[in-house]
């Protein structure tokens, strides 16, 4: 089984939720992301209202690249109201029969043959730690899935779901301006009981917002762009990378030299000091 490369493809974007790409652009994307050293693509159930997978597993079909050479992410729970369901309101559903019919629709859609990762898409109140450990080994044992996480869960709901499950990754929102996880316990939590992290969003407010977070962080980036020869925003990709955690981030971008930027991010080899120099100027004060 292929390893989650560091970089990863969103493809929360790719259809009806943002660039509407036709079947032949998505596998000219699909090409370019594996070519460029990305093999791993992430999905949640939802995404383009439950259409954006069908899709996607049609130009997969049609890249001609192996399946066993790629990493098939998807997240499944949420209940979203679509034109594929008419639904009153938006709610979450982890019993056992939601989560394998989830994921069997995934597998079909996305003509994978099996998930390599399934997430719970976000935590849930009413989450039944047993019913939940049942779905995810009669998922394994049928070899439709070969590792289990979550995404957007704190510690207490990890710790919660771990006492049934093994959890091998959590997908949250981390950025330079959206730092929290790194000082709440979450990160510490995660390297202790050694569980993989993917950040969503990894670019944060920075290219969005004119608030004088913003302003610091650019003012510092200036200088730095000069001494590693780098991108503003290969340089917020490097610093989410030199966290301990190694973690990965997913990148939603659709053009081709953005993606080959965000690769090339991973050679910069960011100095303490410049790593402490952004945090600073997002947190606005000197550290204690």
């Amino acid at each position: 089984m292929p390893k989650i490369s560091n970089i990863i493809s969103g493809t929360m974007g790719w259809g009806s939720w943002g660039h509407n790409l036709n079947l032949k652009e998505m596998e000219n994307l699909i090409k370019t992301c594996y070519e460029l050293g990305i093999n791993t693509f992430d999905h949640a159930d939802i995404y383009g209202g439950y259409t954006t997978e069908g899709d996607f597993g049609k130009a997969f079909l049609n890249s001609g690249i192996n399946r066993s050479d790629v990493f098939f992410i998807s997240k499944c729970g949420i209940q979203y109201p679509s034109e594929k369901r008419k639904l009153a309101l938006k709610y979450y559903d982890y019993s056992k029969e939601y989560i394998i019919k989830s994921v069997e629709t995934s597998i079909k859609y996305l003509n994978a043959g099996y998930l390599d990762l399934i997430l719970l898409h976000r935590p849930s109140p009413l989450m039944n730690v047993n019913e939940i450990a049942s779905a995810i080994d009669h998922l394994k044992n049928q070899g439709k899935i070969k590792a289990f996480g979550v995404s957007n869960f704190e510690f207490s709901q990890i710790e919660l779901l771990k006492s049934n499950c093994e959890i091998e990754l959590n997908q949250i929102e981390f950025s330079l301006t959206n730092n929290k996880s790194a000082f709440n316990g979450l990160f510490d939590y995660l390297l202790t009981n050694k569980i993989k992290a993917m950040a969503w969003s990894p670019l944060g407010t920075y290219f969005k917002s004119k608030d004088e977070k913003s302003k610091r962080i650019k003012n510092v980036l200036k200088p730095l762009m000069e001494k590693y020869d780098a991108s503003e925003d290969q340089l917020l990709l490097s610093w989410i990378m030199n966290h301990p955690l190694k973690i990965s981030p997913v990148i939603g971008t659709t053009n081709k030299e953005r993606i080959k930027a965000a690769i090339e991010s991973l050679n910069i080899n960011m100095e303490k000091s410049d790593w402490f120099s952004l945090l600073v100027a997002s947190q606005g004060h000197k550290v204690p």
